[in-house]
């Protein structure tokens, strides 16, 4: 006998009191250049990685740690400056073509319409942060609703900044509901005890972010497709 189904991703999105969503290959289309510029200025920095090196080894995690892994493998000295240098080639490409993920304002406008509030939080810094939702024209929906790994002790995959974006909006964890599309992500969410959907739209295939339920398209969120089957968001 097969057991019941949990939740789909609509059902999931229904009962929540508070959708968290992270920023780059969730809310931006940065994911795919981010990897490429890590990947060139590691390699000039003698530490050769190619792009899908970049995805498997730091998608999600906080650019401190990005920073630390650069110096311990380059072969000329690596300071502070290389972050700049990063955050500027990669607002540089991204100014060049500023994209949402399909689907975002269908999301953020159903949420509005339902009045369910929503935020974003993220392992980049407040500036790049601000920089990406600008240019694609979300700054103004999540203005004092952005929270960043810069916030907190230890950014993901510690549940760090999910708890406090849940604590600064006046949400319990468990009635939160995070949208992730990095294994780190899906682990601080976890961490945290918050139910989340994985999201796939972007570079990350599915199998990266198990045990979490995935959506292909953020529209899934709002209509759950006829073939589905759906399964319960994981909170840990």
């Amino acid at each position: 006998m097969n057991a019941p189904l949990g939740p789909s991703p609509a059902q999931a999105l229904a009962a929540a009191r508070l959708v968290i969503f992270d920023c780059d290959g969730v809310l931006v289309d940065t994911e795919r250049i981010g990897p490429e510029v890590v990947a060139a200025m590691a390699t000039e920095a003698g530490w050769p990685l190619t792009p899908q090196d970049v995805l498997e080894r730091f998608l999600g995690t906080p650019e401190p740690y990005l920073l630390a892994q650069v110096r311990a493998h380059a072969t000329v000295p690596v300071d502070e400056s290389w972050l700049a240098e990063y955050r500027a080639r990669v607002a540089a490409a991204f100014d060049a073509a500023p994209h949402t993920m399909p689907g975002v304002r269908d999301v953020l406008d159903a949420l509005e319409e339902r009045s369910v509030p929503y935020c974003v939080a993220s392992s980049g810094s407040h500036s790049r942060i601000r920089h990406s939702l600008t240019a694609t024209g979300l700054w103004d929906r999540f203005a004092g609703r952005v929270f960043s790994a810069e916030d907190v002790a230890e950014g993901k995959p510690a549940p760090d900044v999910f708890l406090h974006a849940a604590a600064e909006c006046g949400v319990p964890a468990a009635q939160c509901l995070v949208v992730e599309d990095s294994p780190a992500g899906i682990r601080a969410a976890r961490a945290a005890r918050m139910p989340v959907l994985g999201y796939t739209g972007g570079p990350t295939p599915a199998h990266w972010l198990t045990p979490a339920p995935t959506v292909p398209d953020l529209r899934d969120l709002l209509t759950e497709p006829a073939n589905s089957s759906p399964q319960a968001p994981q909170g840990g």
